[in-house]
């Protein structure tokens, strides 16, 4: 998902650094990721994490399990910034994904409680990333963003805007993390049944001015 974010929020004209707890990894990524789209022009850097985490909106993209201690690692480089967390607790059993039940009830409320001092947003969960890593791919899908603040609402909103394809929709505080977080396991479970690359679009929302 990081890396689908990154490919086309660059070829959005964003300047994109991508961070790793490696300096020589983040460096790699980034190359590959230029490498891969020749003549894109894509704006896109490594660096430590540390460093990764002083741009203007940061995307907590790690697996699942490392989403919180990454986020209390970076406490002190994060205060006052926005924190889009985009991972889903999930596991697989058989030919289905089961979603999981983080501590405080969603993956972005754990994140938000160890970072106090930051605005914390949840998005970006049902996005194929195999599809966002495609620049070729036609992306076409609704971000559901949640949040307790409303400057971290409306930068996540502006954010995943930029990206050709996408609508981000106001689904509410973090508290609706928790259902927006589990119902990735049902999209990806759908995938695997049908060997698709699904994505999220809701009906009837046009005439609301969504």
């Amino acid at each position: 998902m990081g890396r689908g974010l990154a490919v086309r929020l660059a070829a959005a004209g964003t300047e994109v650094v991508v961070g790793s707890r490696q300096a020589d990894r983040a460096a790699a990524v980034a190359a590959e990721i230029v490498e891969a789209w020749p003549g894109r022009g894509l704006g896109v850097t490594g660096a430590v994490n540390e460093d990764a985490a002083d741009t203007d909106v940061v995307v907590l993209a790690p697996p699942w399990d490392a989403a919180v201690p990454t986020a209390l690692r970076l406490e002190g480089r994060l205060g006052g910034k926005v924190v889009v967390s985009v991972a889903n607790a999930l596991a697989r059993q058989g030919r289905e994904m089961h979603a999981l039940v983080p501590p405080r009830g969603s993956l972005a409320a754990g994140v938000q409680a160890v970072l106090p001092a930051s605005a914390v947003a949840a998005a970006g969960h049902h996005l194929p990333a195999e599809t966002l890593a495609d620049l070729d791919a036609h992306l076409e899908a609704d971000v559901l963003v949640c949040a307790d603040s409303t400057e971290a609402k409306v930068a996540t909103m502006a954010l995943f805007a930029a990206i050709d394809g996408l609508r981000p929709l106001d689904a509410g505080s973090l508290a609706s993390a928790s259902a927006v977080e589990a119902f990735t396991a049902v999209l990806i479970t759908l995938n695997m049944r049908y060997k698709g690359h699904s994505t999220l679009r809701l009906a009837g929302l046009e005439r609301a001015g969504a």
